[in-house]
């Protein structure tokens, strides 16, 4: 009786060691993801899990201009922090979100650039005090993060830096969902072009009509030229964008149900 108890302990505990190296071992098989993993996560506790979803195209038509939607509902706990980075990207980091209030979803939709095939991933910190991260990979002809933004040739940007368009879709209802999208002017140079310095949004703060803060977000360069960002909320009839680039600049732009 008692060798059959270990032998059911040996089995449970080997189970459960084989459960979470299957939950922490990259799916993406990325050479940097163990650097990654250190410089975003340190040590904290991590695992992998499919409810962390990245959405993007398997290939990039354009590197300077790839779709990518993070969204963390499904985990169904608070969200604190989603990190969203690009494995060999020379400039990892894309953009940290901080959601402050549930009537914005853990969410956000944007354009990227990517320098070559590479793992995107989103690293999202829950209330339970575990980062779950999901990701996907891209394959990409190159190039994205080293060429010269359409600014440099075009002189309309330097009397319109910071002009924003902004719509919220669907009719405003209490508890219903919508989507607010704003597409901000602006060049987000990276700094690896030569002669070009680095020129890119940093801060960004999403708010209610009354300047709740709903959302706070840091960017960086590889987030695309003239960006375009989205957001899923819930009972909001009207939507403050703040935003600061690392020249000191800032922008804002109101929208309401009607767009406008």
């Amino acid at each position: 009786m008692e060798k059959c108890a270990k032998g059911l302990l040996l089995a449970t505990l080997l189970m459960c060691a084989t459960a979470n190296a299957a939950a922490t071992e990259d799916p993406l098989g990325s050479p940097m993801w163990d650097y990654l993993r250190t410089r975003f996560l340190g040590d904290d506790r991590y695992r992998f899990d499919d409810r962390v979803r990245v959405e993007l195209p398997p290939f990039a038509e354009d590197p300077t201009q790839v779709p990518v939607t993070v969204d963390a509902s499904a985990l169904a706990q608070p969200v604190s922090r989603i990190i969203l980075w690009a494995d060999l990207n020379p400039i990892q980091h894309i953009a940290t979100l901080h959601p402050l209030d549930d009537r914005v979803a853990p969410s956000l939709s944007l354009r990227i650039k990517v320098q070559q095939a590479t793992a995107v991933r989103a690293a999202v910190l829950a209330a339970d005090g575990v980062w779950y991260l999901g990701g996907r990979f891209i394959d990409a002809a190159g190039g994205g993060c080293t060429a010269p933004s359409l600014a440099v040739a075009d002189p309309y940007w330097e009397s319109h830096l910071g002009e924003m368009q902004a719509r919220l879709f669907s009719p405003y209802q209490p508890q219903g969902p919508g989507r607010a999208r704003f597409r901000i002017i602006h060049p987000m140079d990276t700094g690896l072009v030569d002669g070009i310095p680095e020129f890119y949004i940093e801060q960004a703060r999403l708010e209610d009509a009354n300047g709740t803060p709903l959302m706070r977000l840091e960017l960086s360069p590889p987030v695309s030229e003239n960006p375009m960002l989205s957001f899923d909320t819930r009972g909001v009839d009207a939507l403050r964008l703040w935003l600061r680039d690392n020249n000191g600049n800032s922008f804002a732009a109101r929208v309401n149900g009607e767009g406008g």
